[in-house]
């Protein structure tokens, strides 16, 4: 477009010189050339547009915008025009509260008043697109700046609206994918209307009161302690449920000696306690009966 104006005002020299003194009207015809060679090379230029992969563009003349997108690639247009380019790929807006770590700089964390009353501070990221057949309207509508128009209000301001729904421990512990599911559909729908796609919600972080985190942080401590109480009591069972089977073993063997032992069993149990002894014994036996074989110590 600029090479046009420069052809134009070229052209316009030369016709002014034409009118002018003889010297100068020998170099008109020239300047006119020039300046409508300019024009043509720069309306050539003005009228390939290059649109860079994964982007779309949207075209307006003197403020009116096309319902036509541009593909990428190269495409061929009104020199007049202008050419607004759009992202279509995926986007992502973090609103965290650790330093510079967010798409603003500072604490840009959202923070939200729960169920019952307690702030509760959500770092989120969103992951988002522009629908290519959206753009123009979101030109027309919104303009180039839907980060800050559109996706970080409608984000804060439904996560505000969700939260009242849950009690801070709740958000915290079982109610996280819950309130991320919630909060997911809702932010989806505004943003649908407004020719943006949601493709995921991150709940990053969240951070509950110093008060109510200690109060959580003692209940787990009191729910492992039970748990390891209880495995003791449960090992203990166990131990005394061992030592009262081996307590009736032995009775009852010890009652099985005393009502059917024989002579020739005791000496049977006699001669292996001797065998499997580390010192040497002598052993007499008797020749009667009812007689008890003598053990003498041979050392």
């Amino acid at each position: 477009m600029f090479i046009i104006v420069i052809g134009v005002i070229i052209i316009i020299i030369g016709v002014t010189l034409k009118k002018g003194d003889v010297p100068a009207r020998n170099y008109s015809g020239t300047v006119v050339t020039v300046g409508i060679a300019l024009a043509v090379i720069g309306g050539l230029f003005s009228s390939v547009k290059q649109i860079e992969p994964g982007e779309v563009g949207v075209q307006k003349l003197f403020g009116k915008v096309s319902n036509t997108t541009l593909e990428s690639g190269l495409n061929i247009v009104n020199p007049l025009v202008e050419v607004v380019t759009f992202d279509i790929r995926t986007q992502n807006y973090t609103m965290s509260g650790v330093h510079d770590e967010g798409d603003k700089s500072g604490d840009d964390a959202i923070r939200v008043l729960s169920a019952d009353g307690l702030e509760v501070i959500v770092d989120l990221t969103v992951l988002y697109k522009v629908l290519p057949n959206q753009a123009p309207n979101i030109l027309k509508e919104i303009g180039t700046d839907y980060r800050n128009t559109i996706v970080r209000p409608i984000c804060r301001t439904k996560i505000r609206d969700n939260a009242v729904y849950y009690d801070a421990v709740a958000l915290y512990s079982t109610k996280r994918d819950e309130f991320q599911t919630r909060i997911f559909n809702s932010i989806e729908k505004d943003f649908k209307t407004r020719g943006l796609f949601l493709e995921q919600l991150l709940v990053r972080n969240l951070t509950l009161p110093a008060s109510v985190k200690t109060t959580i942080e003692s209940k787990i401590n009191a729910e492992q302690d039970a748990q390891k109480m209880t495995f003791v009591l449960q090992k203990e069972k166990q131990e005394a449920e061992r030592k009262r089977v081996e307590a009736q073993g032995i009775a009852d063997y010890q009652k099985i000696l005393s009502t059917g032992l024989s002579d020739k069993q005791l000496q049977y149990e006699m001669i292996k306690a001797i065998a499997t002894s580390p010192n040497a014994k002598l052993i007499i036996m008797g020749g009667g009966k009812n007689s008890t074989p003598i053990m003498l110590d041979a050392k």
